[in-house]
């Protein structure tokens, strides 16, 4: 078997999949940075508990085993002790993960357009000086000097977003149009094996209850019209947003400097003031430079575009 590539960042390390001992059942929740993540782990973790009353905050339900604000040891240690369905998350693409024939994996695509504002949005909200040292003492920070950090975008909202549209390469640098293209395509490509599930951003957002049944079904779980419509009123954005506290992430090491604004807007189309004419056909090239017309037609629409 060929050695799977790493991913490696001021936040995260792939490599610590490594060895991670799955059980039959478990859930692999792995997307693009903001493209719904944490919507998606609601969604299952009302399917798996039956209920919207989480018994405990979503980072100690469903943690992200690649990042580095917890030791991996204390992280297994947490999912060895889970007794209900597992459901983990991750930011890794799907062939740098241990592929298991037992084990669901979800991912959630998203205009990579909506993607780049609120990946600026995020940015904005992270407390870097807590974050560093809430790794410094889960991990360490000898190895920084190893990584290559981004450089600091264009002031320009324009020139910003084509210094994302244009940057080559993976998560290391930076959450770029390829990055987020090339982690859709790792699992565009195995869309048809049993275990792999796709989510839209946009399909959530037009039909919340059809995708509520769509998923559960793909994990095995009867629902009933009534849990449907509960669930789906749980999931809205303002309602999780008012459960910020409950259902961001990583609420328990204060990286956030408001919990509330993990939860920005959640709206669709905001590019557009940054794209006239010209800049669409030159963004259109851009996508068909690194992805099939098949892909990207469902990466920025959903299902829609393909019917």
């Amino acid at each position: 078997m060929a050695e799977r590539a790493r991913l490696k960042t001021l936040v995260m390390d792939s490599a610590r999949w490594d060895g991670f001992p799955f059980r039959d059942g478990d859930i692999v929740i792995s997307t693009p940075p903001k493209c719904g993540t944490t919507w998606t782990q609601a969604l299952c973790a009302y399917l798996i508990f039956g209920t919207t009353d989480l018994p405990r905050p979503m980072a100690e339900l469903s943690p992200w085993l690649d990042m580095l604000t917890s030791s991996l040891d204390d992280l297994v240690a947490l999912l060895e002790a889970q007794e209900h369905r597992r459901f983990i998350k991750s930011h890794t693409p799907l062939h740098m993960l241990p592929f298991d024939e037992r084990v669901t994996y979800v991912c959630v695509g998203r205009d990579p357009r909506d993607v780049s504002l609120s990946w600026e949005h995020h940015m904005a909200n992270v407390d870097f000086e807590a974050l560093f040292a809430v790794r410094a003492a889960a991990v360490g920070l000898d190895d920084l000097a190893e990584l290559e950090m981004p450089a600091p975008p264009p002031e320009d909202p324009v020139e910003r977003f084509w210094s994302w549209a244009d940057t080559p390469g993976d998560f290391s640098v930076s959450v770029s149009l390829d990055a987020i293209l090339g982690h859709l395509a790792s699992f565009w490509e195995r869309r048809h094996e049993p275990n792999i599930v796709l989510l839209h951003y946009a399909d959530l957002s037009s039909d919340l209850p059809g995708e509520i049944r769509r998923l559960a079904a793909a994990l095995g779980i009867d629902v009933s019209d009534e849990q449907v419509e509960r669930y789906a009123a749980a999931a809205t954005f303002d309602s999780m947003r008012s459960r910020a506290e409950l259902l961001a992430p990583d609420t328990t090491h204060g990286i956030w400097r408001s919990t509330t604004d993990f939860f920005h807007r959640g709206t669709s189309g905001q590019w557009r003031h940054l794209l006239d004419d010209e800049g669409l056909r030159r963004y259109d090239e851009r996508v068909a430079e690194l992805v099939p017309a098949d892909l990207a037609a469902w990466a920025h629409q959903g299902r829609a575009a393909l019917q």
